[in-house]
């Protein structure tokens, strides 16, 4: 009976439905910044940087295995219900902050099995958009986590001060369950079950449950190869950035929470910006790839600034530089998206998300790792909460205030040298049938594409990363 209502449709599905369930998810962890940062000194006093990259890495790399089988089981059995799925087990930690924070932090971990929200709504976004439409809606939804960390961060910071932590995890509570019903209750589904690979029952083989197997199958295409490492390289950084980030701005720079918080407002004002109207402007003017490598390189200027800046108006400048940067991933989307079919969208999208779960694993442990070799330590949470006095080591200046962000910057680099390669018209598969039904695909031809001649029917073409076992 629950299932039955679950896939009932409540009107027609809108990218505005995506955008309401990106923004209240992370409005609610956005408010959670300040105590956060409170409860991770508080459960680890000794090399905090480390915990926590410990922490977001088993969460990442539980995403990486669970992305790509969620994906897929998506394209069998419809967006809405993993929506909700991945929606409430995102959510679910959050009131054990102030209940307990050992299980607080375990269940963080665990459930990245099934944090791949993205996956889905990126999905969800393919399945009612059409292909010129893609990059500003994919623009729409990356904006959208921006907005909810435009304001939820400075919030939590003044209700934390104010009244407590406890008030600030009860109305971050409040809101992951409006979240949660709002995806029960409003949301319609998003793909018909005409569209649909199977019906409900259907057996799922190991294959498309190992994350590997996707991996590896995306290395038989050149293009999606291209595109995933592009991925891989210049969202490591991001996510060991995003991990350690705040605790950077206060234990080097000396950031107060209210300067945390204004940094964040405008860094997630310029990049709703970036990434409506400017990455509409770009798609249109210079086209997908050229978006892709402009974003990479506001990004490898911004970790660079990041890393060899000690004073805070740099780092305010380099905010506005990340906010540019911030174009890249919805770019990169929007070109994966032309690059299969409808009903493999959750498939292709959940191993773009399984790889960016990868380095939700690996960038916050190399972050942390780093800033351990370099004797950065959280020591004192009041450098985080005020404008207090710091210690001599702290204040003293360094050639290289921010290596992990110098490493980072390496890697964009190997990132653009690799985005360079990736072509500007990704060519299809080429799915040839005998009359016993049997099919076999072959890599795009070139003499194909020079002759200017292509199979007359859509029936004889397979978008990459077409899987047939589905």
């Amino acid at each position: 009976m629950l299932i039955k209502y679950m896939r009932r449709s409540v009107g027609r599905a809108k990218v505005a439905h995506a955008v309401v369930v990106i923004f209240m998810e992370f409005f609610a962890w956005g408010l959670l910044t300040t105590p956060m940062l409170t409860v991770l000194h508080d459960t680890f006093p000794q090399h905090t940087f480390l915990m926590n990259g410990l922490i977001q890495g088993v969460k990442g790399l539980l995403s990486f295995m669970s992305a790509p089988l969620v994906g897929a089981l998506s394209d069998v059995w419809g967006r809405k219900s993993f929506l909700l799925l991945t929606v409430f087990f995102t959510c679910a930690p959050i009131p054990l902050m102030r209940i307990s924070p050992w299980w607080f932090f375990a269940l963080m971990s665990v459930s990245g099995l099934f944090s791949v929200t993205f996956s889905v709504i990126f999905a969800y976004v393919a399945d009612i958009t059409e292909e010129h439409e893609r990059s500003t809606a994919y623009g729409l939804v990356s904006a959208t986590f921006a907005a909810s960390l435009v304001t939820s961060p400075a919030i939590g910071a003044f209700l934390s001060i104010h009244y407590g932590d406890s008030l600030v995890v009860l109305l971050a509570t409040i809101i992951a369950v409006l979240d949660i019903l709002f995806v029960l209750l409003v949301v319609p589904e998003s793909l018909p079950d005409k569209m649909r690979l199977s019906s409900w029952g259907f057996p799922i083989s190991w294959e498309q449950a190992d994350p590997f197997a996707s991996l590896r199958k995306v290395g038989k295409d050149s293009t999606v190869l291209l595109i995933c490492v592009t991925v891989l390289l210049s969202y490591l950084p991001e996510a060991g950035q995003y991990s350690s980030f705040f605790l950077y701005l206060g234990q080097v720079i000396n950031f107060s929470s209210a300067a945390i918080a204004g940094f964040i407002a405008m860094v997630g004002i310029l990049s709703i910006g970036a990434q409506t109207l400017l990455l509409s402007v770009l798609m249109k003017k210079i086209g997908n790839k050229s978006t892709v490598l402009l974003g990479l390189g506001f990004q490898l200027f911004q970790l660079a600034w990041y890393g060899f800046g000690s004073e805070p108006w740099m780092m305010w400048a380099a905010g506005a530089v990340a906010a540019l940067s911030s174009i890249t991933f919805p770019a990169i989307s929007a070109l994966v998206s032309r690059c299969t079919d409808r009903d493999q969208q959750g498939a292709v999208q959940g191993i773009i998300t399984g790889i960016r779960g990868l380095c939700n694993g690996l960038g916050p442990f190399l972050f942390g790792f780093i800033f351990f070799l370099f004797n950065v330590e959280l020591n004192d949470i009041s450098t985080v909460q005020s404008n207090s006095a710091v210690t001599p080591d702290t204040k003293q200046k360094s050639v290289v205030p921010g290596p992990p962000f110098v490493f980072g910057a390496c890697t964009v680099v190997l990132a653009l040298l690799v985005a360079v390669f990736i072509p500007s018209q990704p060519a299809p598969l080429v799915k040839t049938c005998s009359s016993s039904s049997t099919c076999v695909v072959t890599e795009p031809m070139s003499s194909i594409l020079a002759g200017g001649s292509l199979p007359a029917s859509d029936e004889d073409i397979e978008p990459l990363l077409q899987d047939s076992s589905l």
